[in-house]
């Protein structure tokens, strides 16, 4: 295991996991967030920068990228590449208290993310998906699940090893037995 791409929904511990794994491995975690979250006032890097970078990150040696952007994870590189997918995959009620005080959390410090961004309390409460990360988890879940449970059978992408990690406990056993 060299290549490893974590996902799962966001909130999750997606980041936390990676850069655990990473270490452990000796490796870079390639953060698809910061790469795509390029600009101030959340400008994303236009679609054919986005590919190239994390294609120039994931060409040679080995890595571990935390992310879901199907442009370069189901589609792109990253699962052309990996040799494992960790999919960090917790109950719906979990993952909503996650991302919703991890939200909140942010909002309330004025916490940057990525290149000057911060999450706004009013996004934070939107109803829109679009603006509110929680509102994002709760319309998106079984979508996402379902995307995730379908693609661990395709054969397509057969070459990969699977590691579903359905609880915190069940991540911190496995990320134990890598030594």
């Amino acid at each position: 295991m060299q290549r490893v791409s974590v996902v799962g929904m966001s909130g999750s511990g997606k980041s936390t996991l990676a850069r655990a794994v990473a270490e452990r491995l000796d490796v870079p975690c390639i953060e698809l967030d910061a790469i795509y979250h390029h600009g101030p006032n959340w400008e994303h890097l236009p679609a054919d920068e986005f590919l190239a970078e994390v294609d120039r990150r994931t060409t040679a040696g080995g890595w571990v990228v935390d992310g879901n952007y199907r442009a370069v994870v189901r589609e792109g590189p990253v699962w052309d590449r990996a040799d494992t997918v960790v999919w960090l995959d917790l109950p719906r009620p979990q993952a909503m208290r996650q991302v919703t005080w991890r939200s909140l959390r942010r909002a309330v410090t004025r916490a940057e993310l990525w290149n000057g961004n911060r999450e706004r309390l009013r996004d934070v409460c939107s109803l829109d998906p679009l603006r509110s990360m929680p509102t994002y988890v709760w319309t998106q879940y079984d979508r996402k699940n379902a995307y995730l449970e379908a693609a661990m059978t395709d054969p397509v992408r057969a070459h990969l090893a699977w590691v579903r990690l359905r609880s915190h406990a069940e991540a911190a056993t496995w990320l134990g037995s890598l030594g």
